[in-house]
């Protein structure tokens, strides 16, 4: 069961980051769809940060450790080129 909840968090980052892909080609672009590309990208990033600590709280402490090494690091990451990317947005 680890090993299947550790695959479902990666499904949830790999759309997270798609958004995030998209949502920053257009960012770039200034397109008109920029800002509901953004929106999206962060609705994706919180229902996978949601997911992920929930995943946390609810695994034994192996699950948990795997999940923390496996998902965690890109989470955080993610999150970081979200916010650069709203910040990027600001300035223009």
């Amino acid at each position: 069961m680890g090993v299947f909840i550790a695959d479902l968090r990666d499904q949830d980052y790999a759309t997270a980051r798609d958004e995030f892909e998209i949502a920053a080609e257009e960012t770039e672009k200034k397109s008109i769809y920029a800002a509901g590309d953004r929106a999206a990208a962060k609705e994706e990033l919180q229902k996978l940060k949601t997911a992920f600590e929930d995943s946390m709280k609810s695994s034994t402490p192996e699950v948990a450790a795997e999940l923390k090494a496996r998902v965690g690091q890109r989470v955080r990451e993610l999150e970081n080129a979200v916010a650069a990317m709203e910040e990027m947005a600001m300035e223009d």
